[in-house]
């Protein structure tokens, strides 16, 4: 069986000490992804973000808040596992400064300065040792399926899961699955609990050479 790295949540990207930029990312699909494999035989450890959903007890979880402390926890954890399912959603940009203490409100209005947070599964995936596999989800407005090959290009990512915004803070599901070849391998339109055991199944079957035993 396979020990897994699953990211989970939303991040957040804080303008001073009170406010921060996040999104709708609840962490279901993550935790169902969890109890699937987990219901498998596999081994789960969950970096997420702060979601009210409660992972299943036989995960490993560790809690993060920002983009780059779950760059941080996946890179320590990534050297143990067979292969990495990027569920989560962190923030891509995040202020060039954070305020300490709370900006005062004022009439004029606030100006914010961003910058891209370093991409977390495509920095894991160019440190990838042989056999390890990489699964990448992407949230796409009509869930276009051309950027989301350009971002199994660019990321480096064996698999990558398009679904579309409605998918965020609901049950349900709608997923379609492309290879690094841009090629679609499956579709699935269901509850998140049953799109989760279909998408281990596929994984298991397309990665099965490097899923460990």
């Amino acid at each position: 069986m396979a020990k897994i790295l699953l990211t989970a949540g939303p991040t957040r990207a804080f303008i001073d000490d009170v406010r921060y930029l996040t999104n709708a990312s609840s962490g279901r699909m993550a935790k169902a992804l969890a109890e699937a494999a987990l219901a498998r035989g596999h081994g789960v450890t969950i970096v997420s973000g702060p979601v009210q959903v409660a992972y299943p007890r036989k995960a490993r979880v560790i809690p993060v808040v920002t983009t780059a402390e779950m760059l941080a926890a996946c890179r320590g954890a990534v050297a143990g596992v067979d292969g990495v399912i990027a569920a989560a959603a962190p923030c891509d940009f995040e202020p060039v400064r954070r305020a300490p203490g709370k900006i005062p409100r004022t009439g004029t209005g606030l100006t914010l300065k961003l910058a891209p947070t370093t991409d977390v599964i495509a920095t894991l995936a160019r440190q990838r040792r042989p056999g390890q596999w990489f699964v990448a989800f992407a949230l796409e407005p009509g869930a276009d399926p051309r950027r989301a090959c350009a971002k199994i290009t660019a990321k480096n990512c064996d698999l990558i899961v398009v679904n579309d915004v409605s998918a965020l803070e609901s049950a349900q599901n709608a997923v379609a699955v492309y290879d690094a070849h841009h090629a679609l391998v499956g579709a699935k339109r269901a509850s998140k609990r049953a799109v989760a055991g279909w998408l281990l199944r596929l994984i298991e079957q397309r990665l099965a050479g490097r899923t460990g035993s």
